[in-house]
């Protein structure tokens, strides 16, 4: 029994390191808070002024698209297509490169 109470006795002596320990760490992050925690001015606000320059801007761009178009709104292209024979093409160019490919595994 006397191993036991070795044990108590130094379980004891860590639990009273770490407390100390943890007591240091807790310091160490109110100094830390104090010094990078709040700020005092507050940061990333923009001007009246600027927001308003940002937004007439923006109107003006609007403007210029609107003025493109003749129904007042952005009317989008239409989609190219490929014809017939150019797909035969490119599928026939895609199925001589996996040819190639399919060779190439074979002969290493």
């Amino acid at each position: 029994m006397t191993n036991l109470g070795g044990v108590v006795q130094i379980l004891r002596k860590e639990h009273d390191r770490l407390s100390k320990e943890i007591k240091a760490i807790g310091v160490a992050l109110s100094a830390f808070g104090a010094a990078y925690g709040k700020r005092t001015a507050p940061r990333g606000r923009m001007s009246a002024a600027g927001r308003a320059r940002i937004a007439a801007a923006q109107r003006a761009r609007w403007a210029k698209v609107k003025a493109r178009s003749d129904k007042g709104y952005v009317v989008t292209p239409k989609k190219r297509t490929l014809s017939a024979a150019a797909r035969k093409n490119i599928a026939a160019a895609q199925r001589a490169r996996w040819a190639n490919v399919k060779a190439a595994k074979k002969s290493s």
